[in-house]
């Protein structure tokens, strides 16, 4: 069973910078979940939900999403409606192709005084006899159903025919979950014999082959064990051979030990070369996280780890680790890196020019004559000679 995770929740939010605490839409189709969890308190903030294509046998832990807008369950395993009266923002529900059956569960979204689509194709409940007549009048607030739009007559006709119709709709809902019990022991023996068969098989092709010509329902648990097969499939393919090449490794030094300088992030950066210190500005994301950032500083480079990708730049100095800072704009989110170097480089400290010594101190020379051509030159007293040409 695949499970919602952090990380899962990340990795589906790079257009937020991975940042879930704010994040307002996410889709998680084709992932073969089976259980909602978490989301609710991961992510208070949504307005959208893409949860089709999946593995859903029940719509539960949404009750806190207060601003959920659009909830897409497309194409999942989810059998009645339920659990959704605490989405108080809902205006869009998608049923499409689930294998509901018990239709008077769409009663319980009476509450949600903001719904206005609601698509129901594909589930076993639209061949009851008045199913959209019972639909349009049971939920007086949609203006669509299944993609088409409801008009003032059509309500009033349908409410005038609820009780009559939601009676024939019991029955019809009763037959079918009787079916549904029926269906659900038949397949369970069904399984039991494929799996004994194909046990019986030694060559996994031919095993695999029988599986799939197998005669199979629609129904829930046979999509489930597809998907299953699917992923074991998957993971067969996935499975390295020894004879393949190992992957490629990103090379951080030269062969003499020298460290190589790396950007895979693609960050913008700026490097300066102070007297006595290095100083590295990284413009990090702003919205990232603090803990998807490391910094290891070390004598002649510093390694920074953002979102797995690795920023190496060396120097040509040694520099103190120990009483270097690491530090991080609130404002930017941008990095700031002071390094402190192990010896200062007096080429680039600037000296400020001597004092200009008095015209009549100019030309005296104490014994030193080295000193007399220290100062600074007047060039107010040269002459221009006759012979200068004029500037062209």
């Amino acid at each position: 069973m695949v499970l919602i995770t952090e990380e899962l929740i990340r990795k589906k939010s790079e257009h937020n910078e991975r940042l879930i605490s704010t994040l307002e839409e996410i889709s998680l189709h084709q992932e073969d979940i089976e259980v909602i969890e978490h989301i609710q308190n991961w992510c208070r903030d949504l307005k959208i939900l893409l949860l089709q294509s999946n593995l859903i046998a029940r719509l539960e832990n949404l009750h806190k999403l207060k601003r959920l807008e659009y909830l897409n369950v497309a194409i999942n395993n989810i059998e009645r409606v339920e659990n959704l009266e605490g989405c108080e923002s809902l205006s869009k529900l998608d049923l499409t192709l689930n294998f509901i059956g018990e239709l008077t569960s769409v009663e319980s979204l009476c509450g949600n005084h903001n719904l206005r689509e609601l698509v129901l194709i594909g589930n076993p409940c639209v061949d009851y006899p008045h199913y959209r007549d019972y639909v349009v009048a049971t939920l007086t607030q949609l203006t669509s159903l299944d993609c088409v739009e409801i008009t003032p007559s059509e309500r009033l006709q349908a409410l005038r025919q609820l009780p009559k119709n939601r009676s024939i709709i019991v029955q019809k809902q009763t037959d079918q979950a009787i079916e549904r019990d029926e269906q659900r022991y038949r397949v369970a023996e069904q399984q039991s014999a494929l799996a004994e068969r194909c046990a019986g098989i030694e060559d996994e092709e031919e095993r695999i082959k029988c599986f799939w010509q197998a005669k199979s329902e629609h129904c829930p648990e046979i999509r489930t064990e597809i998907a299953r097969q699917h992923r074991l499939g998957r993971e067969r393919h996935e499975t390295k051979s020894p004879l393949d090449p190992p992957k490629q490794q990103c090379n951080l030094f030269a062969p003499c030990g020298r460290p190589y300088n790396l950007n895979q992030a693609k960050l913008p950066f700026n490097f300066q070369d102070e007297a006595d210190h290095y100083l590295l500005q990284l413009e990090v994301y702003r919205h990232m996280d603090t803990s998807l950032i490391d910094v290891d500083i070390q004598t002649m480079y510093t390694r920074v780890t953002v979102k797995k990708k690795i920023f190496q730049i060396a120097y040509s100095e040694e520099v103190k680790p120990d009483e270097s800072t690491v530090q991080r704009s609130q404002i930017t989110g941008h990095l700031m890196v002071r390094l402190k170097k192990l010896k200062v480089n007096e080429l680039l400290i600037v000296k400020k020019p001597a004092k200009s010594p008095a015209p009549s101190e100019a030309g005296k020379n104490h014994g030193k004559p080295e000193e007399a051509l220290r100062g600074v030159v007047d060039i107010s007293n040269i002459c221009e000679p006759d012979d200068l040409p004029d500037l062209i």
